[in-house]
């Protein structure tokens, strides 16, 4: 089994083939095969690998040479012999334990130091002696200037993730780092981009470095399905919900831009029913360690995060990105999805996208050669069909029944029919479910109200905001009821051109609805301007064009402050914003505020 193996993964030591086989590898990544090749013995590299790509096993196969002897068993080392260096806490976690595994039948000990943990702990383990040691820059650096870390006989350095490590400010770090280091020892540095801050760290730290990618083999995951979604900016948050009932994932990580919308959707998905929890700036060390162990013990099954806050967690069983909110370019695209679809499982990557914005997203993937499917968001009736067949699965896979619970069903058989006892157990199972969300229209397009019984003889009235000033039936009715003083009941179609909002309003209603918009003292909102119309829509167009020909321009369109964001193609911001439109009743800047509901 070993030569087997060794096959496989060639120019290993034979513990840790056998480690590799324990853990499910039956062949070696692109990364892990191009660090093994006989060029790469012994040389600095400079590695270009995606997330998930498997480069944590990867470097820890290259440098086995600088930590093991002939007999595949540790060397003896009173100082490290290897140091990683990574940007973050749950990173430098991440890969203290997949090294562990890795060397654990050879004796090598790995240390890891890193913030928010006990420094003193951390100094014992360091005088106790490691072979490996792994940190963060900051906590590494404040260990050397102590003396607790002594670099003097380390024979590799590894530069994890690099390109975050300078983003986030460590430069001054690791050159005080390096510099600490022998001249001779190997620098390993592993980065998804290669900037030119990281190619001058490069120049400066390594001798014939080796340039080795795997960008290419690797982009877009071959192991996950990108989706794209495209949906009208207000039902961006509905669709999230009905993406994540949809898909049930065990784990599903939602991506935000800033903190304010990471802190607004968790508020909202914990409001329905989600187990989730949220990841940002704003949140300490402590909360991140909380909201992590609660997605690994299964406490928690969604995870709403920022870019920077999701840098170097690794979730097991995660099988579900959803991007809320478009990533800025396709670099960003590849590294949130690479958090799932890994060690050769499946996973889903979805792109929310605002309608205005579909076509910098379709460039962006052509960008990025990924092939994403472009999809319907699934209704609330797909939902509950999905719903349905993942409770008879379960309910049908077969189980050992223990005599406890099979008292109580006979209990149950005796007050009960069998019909009566499904029929409550289904309904208990759909009652825990948070409830589907109904769109605005398919196919992310904003359409008319559907027509209500009780208008016959209704009457039509003119709004002077449409597509363009971005109007939208979830504003726009909110407005029609304060300004007209009527219900929600009393207004039937809206039907939204791309200057004008056309709607009826009972007849009942429509007289006190015409006298009230038309009164001094009712509630005014700047150039809003509500006219009734005579008959029917189509009559009133054909008479607006009349007039436009007769008598010169229609009715100017009122100018209307900057939203947050909206529904033109041009103008859209980083986030998915758009620069023209009425603000919304109850949104805020920076994304996709879900609009106050009427009262």
């Amino acid at each position: 089994m070993h030569k087997q193996e060794n096959m496989i993964f060639k120019n290993i030591p034979a513990l840790l083939s056998e480690a590799l086989v324990t853990r499910g590898y039956s062949a070696p990544t692109p990364v892990q095969a191009a660090v093994l090749e006989t060029e790469a013995e012994g040389r600095d590299l400079i590695v270009s690998a995606q997330t998930g790509s498997g480069k944590t096993v990867a470097f820890g196969l290259a440098i086995a040479a600088d930590l093991l002897d002939e007999k595949s068993m540790a060397l003896p080392a009173e100082a490290p012999l290897a140091l990683v260096i990574a940007p973050t806490r749950e990173l430098a976690l991440q890969v203290s334990r997949e090294l562990s595994w890795l060397y654990e039948s050879t004796g090598v000990r790995v240390t890891t130091c890193v913030g928010g943990m006990n420094p003193s702990l951390e100094r014992r383990a360091l005088a106790r002696g490691a072979q490996i040691v792994v940190g963060t820059p900051g906590r590494l650096r404040d260990h050397l200037e102590r003396g607790a870390l002594e670099l003097r006989a380390l024979a590799a350095v590894i530069l994890d993730e690099a390109d975050e490590m300078l983003d986030m400010g460590f430069r001054e770090d690791l050159e005080e780092l390096l510099d600490a280091t022998p001249q001779e020892r190997r620098t390993l540095l592993f980065s998804a981009t290669m900037p030119k801050p990281i190619v001058a760290l490069a120049r400066r730290y390594q001798r014939d470095a080796l340039r080795i990618s795997t960008v290419e083999e690797n982009r877009g995951h071959g192991d996950i399905s990108y989706q794209a979604v495209a949906i009208a900016p207000s039902d961006i948050e509905h669709a999230v919900v009905n993406l994540l009932r949809f898909h049930e994932a065990e784990t599903a990580i939602l991506f935000c831009a800033t903190r304010d919308n990471v802190r607004h959707l968790h508020a909202s998905l914990i409001e329905r029913g989600f187990a989730a929890v949220a990841l940002s700036g704003e949140h300490s060390q402590n909360e991140r360690n909380q909201a992590l162990q609660a997605l690994r013990d299964r406490r928690a099954r969604v995870c709403v995060a920022t870019d920077v806050a999701a840098r170097g967690i690794d979730l097991p069983g995660l099988s579900l990105v959803i991007h809320v909110e478009i990533p800025r370019d396709a670099e960003a695209l590849q590294h949130r999805s690479g958090r799932t679809g890994r060690a050769g499982k499946k996973g889903t990557a979805i792109l929310v996208v605002p309608y205005p914005r579909r076509r910098r997203v379709e460039s962006m993937l052509r960008g990025a050669r990924i092939a994403a499917e472009w999809i319907a968001p699934p209704s609330a009736d797909e939902i509950r069909s999905a719903d349905s067949e993942r409770l008879l699965a379960r309910l049908l896979t077969p189980t050992e029944i223990a005599e406890e619970d099979r008292a109580l069903a006979n209990r149950l058989l005796a007050e009960r029919s069998p019909e009566e006892i499904a029929a409550a157990l289904v309904h208990v199972h759909r009652a825990a479910l948070p409830e589907p969300e109904e769109l605005l229209a398919e196919n992310g397009a904003p359409g008319p109200r559907a027509p209500r019984d009780g208008f016959e003889g209704s009457a039509w009235f003119r709004l002077n905001l449409g597509r363009r000033q971005n109007a939208d039936p979830r504003w726009i009715l909110p407005l029609l009821c304060r300004r007209g003083h009527v219900s929600r009941s009393d207004i039937g179609a809206i039907r939204i051109t791309a200057n004008e909002t056309l709607f009826e309003v009972q007849q009942a209603a429509a007289a006190r609805f015409l006298s009230m918009v038309r009164s001094p003292a009712s509630e005014s909102d700047d150039d809003v301007e509500i006219v009734p119309i005579e008959g029917q829509p189509r009559e009133a167009a054909r008479h607006n064009r009349r007039n436009a020909n007769n008598d010169g321009p229609g009715p100017s369109r009122p100018h209307r402050p900057k939203p947050s964001h909206g529904a033109g193609a041009r103008g859209a911001d980083a986030r998915g914003g758009d620069a023209r439109g009425p603000r919304h009743p109850g949104r805020k800047p920076g994304g996709y505020k879900k609009p106050a509901r009427p009262r």
